[in-house]
């Protein structure tokens, strides 16, 4: 859109072939008026937006952007931590930029992105990351929302739990049936029944109802795995076509690993499978080699769990959990 700007006002999405059983990766708003969304398959997007235009990505060019936005957090604050090519946390407690005034660095830097890169980006003010990551997307696209301390207890109270970090549509499900709604309301269940409820995690769900977010700012984090997967074109009908398949995605899981200077050491194997019926599967093992017959004995366990044919397969390490975490990252090689 910013290249081409015949396409800033039609549907238009990142994304592999509808006859490939490509995924859409991202939209535009014209795009998300008709209901389109990322992860959803490119041929069911095109039945909602028959308009839709599905252009391939272009990690180079996303790659360019993501430096020269970068550069200019720089400019504010050291402490910068990046969740992916377009988003990050940034740290401006210590910095002296602009009188100290977070809303008035995020005011400026939001400039200089248009001024230098040409594209518009959102930004959030709160005192902690959980809170600047719901602001953030609080007045998308193009926004600026601020979350003072004073207004912490308010802005909480009425938050709905499913924009809760961690709350898929599972658990908000499950939440809504105990009459759960909002963060007022988790408030006044015990914590200790949280966690009976959700295990580990209803103590989060207590604290972020409160709006505690101890988490600091975390320039260099450990990534927490690394995998590839593919999306078949044609169905894989059985486990003997699974197996065929195994050599080339571990083959490129080793380059991936390679190129990002990790080691397989202290890990975990996994696989990922999933069906025709789009149920999903995933089955790890600790402490082996990154050996083709490790994976061929998790696939076996895998395709038995489904007993189907499978759509699609990946391949993967995942490391020791660490205080520091990084999402994970995958490569669709039926996507790019």
């Amino acid at each position: 859109m910013r290249d081409d700007a015949s396409l800033r006002n039609r549907p238009l999405a990142v994304g592999g072939r509808p006859d490939r059983r490509g995924v859409i990766a991202t939209c535009n708003y014209p795009a998300r008026a008709f209901g389109v969304r990322s992860a959803m398959s490119s041929a069911h997007a095109l039945r909602l937006c028959p308009d839709l235009l599905i252009v391939p990505p272009d990690m180079p060019r996303y790659r360019q952007a993501a430096a020269q936005i970068r550069a200019i957090f720089q400019e504010y604050s050291p402490l910068i931590e990046p969740l992916s090519l377009d988003e990050a946390y940034l740290d401006v407690s210590g910095s002296s930029a602009l009188g100290g005034s977070a809303t008035r660095i995020a005011r400026e830097l939001r400039a200089k992105v248009v001024e230098r890169v040409g594209i518009t980006i959102s930004a959030g003010v709160a005192p902690n990351k959980f809170l600047a990551k719901i602001a953030s997307e609080w007045r998308k696209p193009d926004g600026l929302f601020v979350i003072a301390p004073d207004q912490v207890e308010a802005f909480v109270s009425a938050l709905p739990v499913a924009r809760l970090h961690g709350v898929g549509q599972v658990t908000a499900n499950r939440l809504q049936k105990l009459g759960i709604n909002t963060c007022a309301d988790l408030r006044r269940i015990d914590t200790l029944q949280l966690v009976r409820w959700f295990g580990k995690f209803g103590q989060r769900l207590a604290e972020l109802a409160q709006g505690i977010d101890e988490r600091p700012v975390q320039p260099n984090r450990e990534r927490k795995s690394v995998s590839v997967e593919r999306t078949f074109a044609a169905d894989l009908p059985d486990l003997d076509a699974c197996l065929r398949e195994l050599p080339p995605l571990i083959a490129a899981l080793a380059q991936r690993m390679e190129q990002a200077g990790v080691s397989q050491a202290g890990g975990k194997l996994f696989i990922k499978m999933k069906a025709d019926n789009f149920r999903q599967t995933t089955v790890e093992r600790g402490g082996l080699a990154l050996a083709e017959n490790e994976f061929r004995s998790l696939c076996r366990q895998g395709f038995e769990r489904l007993g189907r044919p499978v759509r699609l397969l990946g391949v993967g390490v995942r490391f020791e959990d660490t205080e520091q975490a990084q999402l994970e990252l995958f490569g669709d090689l039926a996507r790019i």
